[in-house]
């Protein structure tokens, strides 16, 4: 009986404290303004003015495979690479784990064509700049998740 009044408290005070976040800055509640207007679309800034015909590597790569805008970024700072996959969105939680997730290779695609555009090669970690990590689990999870970390991103 007390696990399922302590529950209903932590369901209030939840709604409570959102409430309070939206009164007080509705924007965190609100999905980013590209999310609202266009879906499926990825974007990244880079600091000199690109055009269509001089896209890197990394997404040409992607072929079409993907539609691309290019367009001025917000005041005057740059140029804003917008992608997204021409079929559709991501493809879940199994594409994801097992890495034939198509929009991660978009969003892995994108760093890179910023790297590309803004330093003239795509930065690397590996090898690791102090040597062989050991073999211990904490050194094979380390190792697995520097090969994973290029198809990540923010949403």
């Amino acid at each position: 009986m007390t696990s399922t009044r302590a529950d209903g408290a932590v369901a209030v005070g939840e709604r409570v404290v959102r409430r309070v976040r939206s009164a007080l800055d509705p924007m965190t509640t609100a999905p980013p303004s590209s999310a609202r207007s266009d879906p499926g679309w990825l974007a990244v800034t880079v600091l000199p003015d690109v055009d269509l015909e001089t896209l890197p590597p990394p997404l040409t790569d992607l072929g079409d495979e993907v539609e691309v805008r290019v367009r001025p970024a917000a005041g005057g700072k740059g140029t804003e690479l917008r992608a997204r996959l021409r079929d559709g969105g991501s493809a879940g939680p199994v594409r994801r784990l097992s890495g034939t997730d198509r929009e991660a290779r978009l969003r892995a695609a994108l760093r890179e064509a910023k790297q590309v555009i803004e330093v003239g090669e795509v930065l690397r970690v590996d090898p690791a700049p102090h040597g062989e990590r050991p073999s211990t689990p904490a050194g094979l999870l380390l190792e697995a998740w520097t090969r994973a970390a290029p198809r990540g991103g923010v949403r």
